[in-house]
């Protein structure tokens, strides 16, 4: 099977934050059999060689936060990934990934970096009411979360239990929902021991899925199936990730378009037996002291 590799090519996105021009630089993956990454903004070699096997199609887009200078529309039914380039997640993923890292402060850094990307990916997301209080000076006008509108959280076990664990510090009024998945190591393939969601969801629920680690794609995709089954649809649904890899990114892209990703990293590949390369190990046993 012919190995192909994702080349980066450039659009810009405004959004507007403040009052001020705020952009997104949002790079669409390519699938081309080549054999070097070449980033289009500054024309080096990527560090490291991102592989999957897959058809040649653009297919989804990285999107990183920074200043650009022109707009041009991003398709609303690719999926976007984002990879915030803020330097605490940049650190807590690299505490993460150290072999030497014990599994308190490994279960603490998954928290952390947790509450931080479910910090960016629910910025424009939650709804919203305005109103007016009196503060000790004077009438204020304010704007809360609005507690009527159902907001879940659902984190894959075991590893996603500490991904999560900070999320209703980040979100008022939510509700968490659990699955449980294990992965065989030889089909690499999910089963499913535990399902805590609800048998239908409400109306307009926007879901968070929980998993620290998308590499094959197998458990991801499963979840949001059942979610899905449930009465959601894609645009109600972000997923959650400390590290991602080319084939789960792929498979979800394929399967559910319109769908955005929150990520800590990506990674440039999958070994033989699903794990991430470098990625950090397995994070469940990593977490929980259970090598």
């Amino acid at each position: 099977m012919e190995s192909y590799f994702l080349r980066f090519s450039k659009v810009t996105k405004k959004l507007h934050m403040n009052q001020s021009p705020f952009f997104f630089i949002v790079y669409v993956f390519s699938l081309l059999p080549t054999s070097i990454v070449t980033s289009t903004l500054s024309g080096q070699p990527l560090a490291g060689e991102m592989s999957c096997s897959a058809p040649s199609r653009s297919s989804f887009l990285i999107v990183k936060s920074q200043m650009a200078t022109e707009e041009k529309p991003v398709s609303g039914d690719r999926m976007l990934v984002y990879v915030p380039p803020h330097p605490l997640i940049k650190h807590w993923v690299s505490v993460l990934r150290n072999e030497q890292t014990p599994p308190p402060i490994f279960r603490n850094a998954m928290a952390e970096l947790g509450r931080l990307l479910i910090y960016e990916a629910s910025r424009d997301w939650l709804p919203t009411v305005n109103g007016e209080i009196q503060s000790p000076m004077g009438v204020a006008s304010v704007e809360f979360i609005d507690p009527r509108e159902p907001v879940a959280v659902v984190p894959i076990l075991r590893a996603g239990l500490a991904l999560a664990e900070q999320a209703s510090s980040i979100l008022p009024a939510t509700k968490t929902y659990h699955i449980g998945m294990s992965r065989d190591e030889e089909t690499l393939q999910p089963t499913i021991y535990l399902n805590k969601l609800p048998d239908k969801f409400p109306a307009e629920t926007r879901v968070f899925v929980v998993d620290p680690m998308l590499a094959t794609g197998g458990t991801i995709v499963a979840t949001i199936e059942l979610i899905k089954e449930r009465g959601v649809e894609n645009r109600q649904i972000k997923v959650i990730s400390a590290v991602a890899a080319p084939p789960a990114l792929q498979k979800l892209s394929d399967k559910f378009p319109g769908i955005h990703v929150y990520t800590g990293i990506i990674d440039p590949t999958v070994d033989e037996r699903g794990f991430i390369v470098p990625g950090l190990g397995d994070a469940g046993d990593r977490s929980y002291g259970t090598l």
